[in-house]
């Protein structure tokens, strides 16, 4: 009997940019891949929610942008409708390989950090995996999308020793 092949893990083309530099010292290349490839692993484990998973040899492209608060305003004006910075916003442009923009925007994470008691980096962490596993078609519209979307979250964090973020209340990033 032989066994079904596992679909090939693309390869993967990450750029970060910051054009808000705050915290460019406390989110080095190294850690911000580290978060990457663990949110996409979530992909590759479930499978079901892609069909078409070794279906290209592409590779995931994935662009992190640290902002300030007036192009993350700026953004989510132009593409949401909402008239404030919010903390990530993503661009999916294709679910497999993973193309995507993740837009974080610096002083709304590091204020809902200081006012959830919770460390920056991990903030940062939580909202990287966040924006990522929207890039791969999961979403929290309905509470049963929001349950499944957090239980990838979770799982993902606690790989990097991160606790649960919702554990003391918090809402579901606005994404």
């Amino acid at each position: 009997m032989t066994r079904a092949a596992r679909p090939t893990k693309p390869a993967l083309r990450l750029s970060v940019q910051f054009a808000d530099t705050t915290h460019r010292d406390q989110l080095p290349r190294a850690l911000l891949l580290r978060w990457v490839r663990a949110a996409l692993r979530v992909g590759l484990e479930s499978l079901d929610a892609l069909p078409q998973a070794g279906a290209s040899p592409e590779a995931h492209q994935i662009t992190l942008r640290f902002v300030a608060a007036d192009e993350g305003r700026a953004l989510n004006r132009a593409y949401r409708g909402k008239d404030y910075p919010t903390n990530v916003l993503t661009f999916d442009y294709s679910h497999w390989p993973v193309q995507a923009d993740i837009v974080l925007c610096c002083p709304v994470v590091a204020g809902e950090a200081l006012a959830q008691h919770k460390p920056l980096g991990s903030h940062y962490a939580h909202l990287v995996i966040h924006g990522l596993l929207h890039a791969q078609g999961w979403d929290h519209q309905t509470e049963l999308e929001a349950q499944e979307m957090e239980r990838h979250e979770v799982t993902v964090l606690q790989r990097f020793g991160i606790s649960d973020p919702y554990a003391d209340g918090s809402e579901m990033p606005a994404g």
